[in-house]
């Protein structure tokens, strides 16, 4: 039998397409995890897939965890925009059955716990704080690179919201306004320059004007097919081509992380993603450009780290919530 501390807690994380679980113990250890697809038709149909989740985490944690313990909070990473002081999913694009949704109330309702919904990347901030790379600063700022760039600050163990919870959108500072248009409508935003489909993208232009690249190859000679992982393996390899592809998202992200830290000067910086970790060859990089674009004469000293949590950032995140003491917050 598996001994854990007293006090766990259910991490959800879902998605346009999935659903992921987890029960976390008190030391941000992932115990117990599964994965099911998600089906949103409509609300009904997306609230099943997710309870259906937590019933099979505490199943499965059952015979394994010590009788001592309990199930103290669920926390969800759900898509936005949300509310994550009242708990309600406001309209997600990837689950279209979710409109002024109260899913935090159903889901306490359902297992009579207190339950606290945020994004993903304020929930992941939070675990890298409390349990990860982030352990022991006092101010995080933390960045998800992968098909987007997500962002969360935490401010002495909490996340800071703004004034109306939207706060944190870091992936849509522009840093250049003749940039490329984001998906968002504005131009120049660092997710559509260093997010993974841009890394792939400014690839395949350099392609079509005629470079020579293994790129091409990997994506059997079709350039619309290229991905960042291509871009990132081809760099391992020895392409050049790629290395400069790289070694410019590289340059990207020192301008924004620079204009991050004469906003923010955190006491860390930590970047997770799957985007990020192929640019984990470049963080020295990314820190020599710094003083290039921070005003800020001692922005070196800030450790630029990888983010603890990978693919399993969700869960923890999710669980990271229930642990924020904020209790007025928390909803029955």
């Amino acid at each position: 039998m598996k001994q854990i501390s007293d006090e766990s807690f259910i991490g959800v994380d879902v998605g346009g397409t999935k659903v992921a679980a987890g029960l976390v113990n008190s030391a941000g250890e992932i115990t117990h995890q599964l994965r099911t697809p998600m089906v949103a038709t409509d609300a009904v149909a997306g609230l099943a897939a997710v309870t259906s989740a937590i019933d099979s985490v505490r199943t499965a944690a059952t015979a394994s965890v010590d009788s001592k313990s309990s199930i103290s909070a669920i926390g969800i990473c759900a898509p936005g925009p949300l509310n994550p002081r009242t708990g309600v999913v406001i309209n997600p694009p990837n689950l279209p059955g979710w409109r002024n949704f109260p899913l935090a109330a159903e889901i306490s309702k359902a297992y009579s716990l207190p339950v606290r919904i945020d994004n993903d990347a304020n929930a992941a901030a939070l675990a890298e704080a409390l349990w990860g790379a982030g352990r022991g600063y006092r101010n995080v700022f933390y960045a998800t690179i992968g098909t987007g760039i997500g962002t969360g600050i935490v401010f002495d163990g909490r996340i800071y919201h703004g004034r109306t919870g939207a706060a944190g959108e870091g992936g849509h500072m522009s840093i250049d306004y003749r940039g490329p248009r984001c998906g968002c409508g504005k131009l120049g935003c660092v997710e559509a320059l260093a997010s993974g489909p841009s890394i792939a993208r400014r690839a395949s232009e350099k392609i079509a004007a005629g470079h020579r690249s293994s790129i091409q190859d990997r994506a059997a000679g079709h350039v619309g097919l290229i991905t960042a992982e291509m871009v990132a393996q081809a760099y391992l390899a020895g392409d050049a081509m790629a290395k400069q592809v790289l070694q410019e998202t590289a340059t990207f992200l020192a301008v924004w992380l620079g204009n991050i830290i004469d906003l923010l000067e955190p006491d860390v910086m930590i970047l997770g993603g799957g985007a990020a970790a192929m640019l984990q060859p470049f963080f020295a990089d990314i820190r020599d450009q710094l003083p290039t674009w921070c005003v800020n004469s001692q922005c070196q000293e800030i450790p630029l780290l990888p983010a603890h949590y990978g693919a399993d950032a969700g869960i923890a995140g999710g669980a990271a919530l229930c642990r924020d003491l904020s209790a007025n917050t928390l909803n029955h």
